[in-house]
């Protein structure tokens, strides 16, 4: 019976592991895709600091859980001790990592505010400095996203953008695809039918609403996974003779 038991951990085991190792190549595929995306998110994200430092730690964390995956198979199937400990230790120190993160999320989450974003492109964004990395990125958004603002285009009254260009309502980022002479100059007047009118945030929140709960499901069963694995693993490692 005892024998039986320890056989269905290490199958057990063994399943839970080519599913981590499943998760690890996505996150992998995932943080090579915004890296190489040719429709412009890449330029969005290398503008940011905290976003391209967020698309390493992606690569980092797909690679430790591809590389566990691989160890926790080998171990379980071989029926190494050393492997399995190496496994469970690693594995508890990315658990505890994505764990600190998960929180670290909750308790910057006023900075992925409205009203946080208004504040700053009101006093940071210059229109068409396009040596200024903030001023780039908000380019980058508004003509990939086909939106201008935060909220809508009256987020640039009493801006920089406005001391910097007075004779401007909105910046050239906000036009709509130029078809005929004197639209951009409409446009830029502040003419409604040749500028884009919904604000940013929906636009960005529309565009990956789907993918945020995919990917909060994903991360909710990664570390249902993980927790079974460092049980199975320990169960496995004491149950070897």
């Amino acid at each position: 019976m005892e024998g039986d038991c320890l056989s269905c951990i290490k199958y057990l085991m063994f399943v839970f592991n080519f599913l981590i190792f499943l998760g690890g190549s996505f996150l992998l595929g995932v943080g090579v895709w915004v890296l190489v995306d040719p429709t412009g998110f890449r330029e969005i994200v290398a503008a940011n600091p905290l976003l391209f430092t967020g698309v390493y730690i992606i690569l980092a964390m797909g690679g430790m859980l591809f590389l566990l995956g691989f160890l926790g198979c080998c171990g379980a199937i071989r029926e190494n001790k050393c492997l399995l400990l190496f496994f469970f230790m690693l594995i508890l120190i990315i658990f505890l990592a994505e764990l600190a993160a998960a929180i670290l999320a909750f308790v910057f989450r006023e900075h992925l505010t409205r009203e946080y974003f208004t504040k700053e492109m009101r006093r940071h964004y210059q229109g068409y400095n396009n040596t200024d990395v903030f001023t780039s990125t908000w380019n980058a958004i508004m003509n990939t996203f086909e939106c201008c603002g935060v909220n809508s285009p009256e987020d640039f009254e009493d801006s920089l953008f406005r001391v910097l260009h007075p004779s401007d309502m909105v910046p050239k980022a906000c036009c709509r695809r130029i078809t005929h002479p004197g639209e951009e100059h409409e446009c830029l007047m502040g003419s409604m039918m040749f500028r884009y009118n919904k604000g940013c945030y929906s636009a960005v929140v529309d565009y990956f609403e789907m993918y945020i709960y995919v990917a909060g499901a994903l991360a909710i069963v990664v570390l249902t996974i993980e927790l079974f694995a460092m049980v199975f693993a320990m169960c496995l490692f004491r149950g070897i003779q």
